[in-house]
């Protein structure tokens, strides 16, 4: 499978977001997904956008959004997403006070379900839970700001979702978010992911077209080194 870039528009200009969504989408290999990070204040410190926000962007680009809800209550907030139009929707298992109905309900309102775990929470109690979900998110930061440095520990929660999946007790696309960059990547592919979302090192390159297709070659190569 072609290895996914989520650039994360937390790393975007907030005053250019539809120009910001645009350059790292055009052509073949531009953005998979388009990540947005969701904050209320509540369940994270920090705050930045909400569903206003994101719809205003459905109708900007054609890039499926990955809408991830740091927020407190998903339960009711988080179906108003899905009905919006976005592609994916991540809740947090913290935050969640049903995640297996939640689940249904997104699916059921058109999106799939993301389910994304805090470094510090384990995997194995909610593998029963994620068999209703589409997407696993693994942190790998604390949520609730951009820019910081990679967590390398929580890759053992990815080794271990990878083999759940490839043994068929799961059907989640892997995913990984925070810290993601040149220096990192390969190692997240090694665990097992297979969407990287990535902020600074996308947002904060001189072309951030150019640097998402560089990391998605970066996978590949790497992929054909170990498989070599």
């Amino acid at each position: 499978m072609r290895p996914l870039i989520a650039p994360s528009i937390l790393s975007a200009d907030f005053a250019r977001l539809a120009e910001e969504a645009a350059v790292v989408s055009a052509g073949a290999e531009g953005a998979d997904w388009l990540h947005v990070d969701v904050m209320d204040a509540h369940f994270v410190p920090n705050l930045t956008l909400g569903l206003p926000v994101v719809e205003s962007l459905l109708k900007a680009t054609p890039t499926p959004l990955d809408c991830h809800l740091m927020i407190d209550d998903p339960d009711r907030w988080a179906p108003s997403y899905a009905e919006a139009g976005a592609y994916n929707v991540t809740v947090h298992v913290e935050a969640a006070a049903d995640p297996v109905m939640l689940a249904k309900n997104l699916r059921a309102a058109g999106a799939r379900a993301g389910l994304s775990i805090k470094p510090g929470t384990p995997l194995e109690p909610y593998v029963e839970v994620l068999k209703h979900y589409d997407t696993l998110l693994v942190m790998s930061v604390e949520p609730g700001f951009g820019g910081q440095a990679f967590m390398p520990e929580v890759l053992d929660k990815v080794r271990t979702a990878r083999r759940l999946v490839d043994t068929g007790h799961l059907q989640v696309l892997v995913e990984i978010d925070g810290g993601i960059a040149a220096s990192t990547i390969e190692a997240a592919a090694e665990a097992g992911v297979d969407c990287f979302v990535a902020g600074s090192a996308v947002y904060g390159a001189d072309d951030p077209g150019r640097a998402v297709a560089a990391l998605r070659e970066q996978v590949v190569s790497a992929h054909t080194r170990w498989r070599g």
